[in-house]
């Protein structure tokens, strides 16, 4: 299934890079939220979207927002690759696949790779926007662009 626009964060918790339980839904009515899902730590790809939301993480948060990526890797891998390219936001580690049911992220290359998927909720925790494209490069600017959007409703 998965979700769609107009859908709430679902309410699930999974360990965050320290090993503490985190409630996705913990931001709601507070702060928009980026969640984004992507195959592996420390891949080529990966690694050029971390950064490019380490790069803009001062412009989410301007726009009352918190990013979140969500991979398979353990909490120690997420705690070196934050640590490695100095990622301020929040990891949480989806060994069991929990999160990518819970949001219906499908898998890439014909099944070879775990899909990368970029999601943004507003205030309320309403889904405002869905991103699936394999490709690192875009998932940022299209999460800041719809903040922005939001942003200029308002």
């Amino acid at each position: 299934m998965g979700l769609s626009v107009g859908d709430s964060i679902p309410a699930i918790s999974i360990p965050d890079e320290t090993g503490e339980l985190f409630e996705l839904n913990k931001f709601t009515g507070k702060q928009a939220l980026i969640v984004y899902f992507y195959p592996k730590n420390f891949t080529p790809g990966c690694v050029k979207e971390a950064c490019d939301f380490r790069d803009k993480y001062e412009e989410f948060k301007g726009l009352n927002a918190e990013v979140i990526g969500i991979s398979s890797d353990s909490e120690s891998s997420h705690r070196r690759f934050k640590s490695t390219y100095q990622l301020a936001f929040i990891f949480l580690s989806d060994i069991d696949k929990k999160a990518r049911m819970a949001f219906g992220v499908k898998p890439a290359l014909m099944g070879l790779l775990p899909g990368r998927e970029t999601f943004v909720f507003d205030k309320s925790g309403t889904l405002i926007m869905q991103y699936n494209n394999i490709s690192a490069a875009s998932h940022t600017k299209k999460a800041l662009q719809k903040l922005k959007t939001l942003q200029d409703e308002e």
